[in-house]
């Protein structure tokens, strides 16, 4: 695979399988209906376990804007390459989304009475409505996603043209599917943790133009939130991670 369809296909697998698990919860008839918080955090973190196995060989990896931003900030990253991969990476997420709609969509029909659990599975939402404490919320979780990638993966280059991959194959993989598991379990309970622009607009995008029925509206009013947050918190993360390296 080349970086862009690595990017791609992985941020794809990523969004199916933490869409499918949330679908899996939320919608009605699934088996798992109804089966909690325990399992959707697993299921997001083991989602993107899968992801990173696809495309960290090729590109190390990122399946988020905010990491490509952050690594780029601290130079581990070539800048000129980033709108490539955000670009891959929201195509990915939305392909993703796609397919979770497309395999539950039954479930989706059968859910038509609650359309607030339909869009949760495709995008984040707060549990309580709070500018200031919910951007806050996606800051401190993206913040020490990309914090500790700078720390557990090889960041040791300086050179904008080094890649930052995770070492050890896919055991490599293992480190970043225990952080999003800790960041889910520890802050995800006041804005489901987005995290990842791409991750919550591309979903929020198909969930906008796919045919539902009961489909409700697509809270745009809210979707600047899961974007500037994780972006100012990958920001954050990359001044630290170089002030300390300096």
């Amino acid at each position: 695979m080349n970086e862009f369809s690595a990017e791609l296909i992985g941020t794809a697998v990523l969004i199916l399988l933490g869409g499918g698990v949330c679908s899996n919860v939320a919608l009605k008839k699934t088996i798992g209906h109804g089966s909690g918080w325990i399992v959707i955090t697993t299921g997001w973190a083991l989602a993107v376990f899968a992801g990173v196995v696809i495309a960290g060989p090729v590109t190390g990896a990122h399946l988020n804007p905010a990491v490509s931003v952050g690594l780029a900030l601290a130079n581990k990253f070539e800048w000129s390459k980033v709108p490539l991969f955000v670009l891959a990476q929201l195509l990915g997420a939305m392909i993703g989304a796609f397919l979770n709609w497309a395999m539950y969509k039954d479930h989706f029909d059968a859910s038509s009475d609650n359309p607030g659990s339909q869009l949760g599975v495709f995008s984040t939402g707060p549990a309580i409505p709070n500018n200031f404490r919910n951007v806050l919320s996606e800051i401190l979780g993206t913040f020490v996603l990309v914090f500790c990638v700078f720390h557990f993966s090889n960041a040791s280059g300086t050179s904008g043209t080094d890649k930052v991959k995770l070492g050890l194959g896919s055991v490599g993989a293992i480190p970043v599917t225990f952080i999003v598991w800790s960041i889910g379990l520890s802050l995800g309970g006041t804005t489901g943790y987005a995290i990842n622009p791409a991750r919550d607009l591309g979903p929020r995008i198909m969930h906008a133009i796919l045919p539902m029925k009961g489909k409700g509206s697509s809270n745009w009013g809210y979707a600047w939130i899961p974007i500037v947050g994780p972006l100012l918190g990958a920001v954050l993360a990359a001044l630290l991670f170089c002030f300390l390296s300096s």
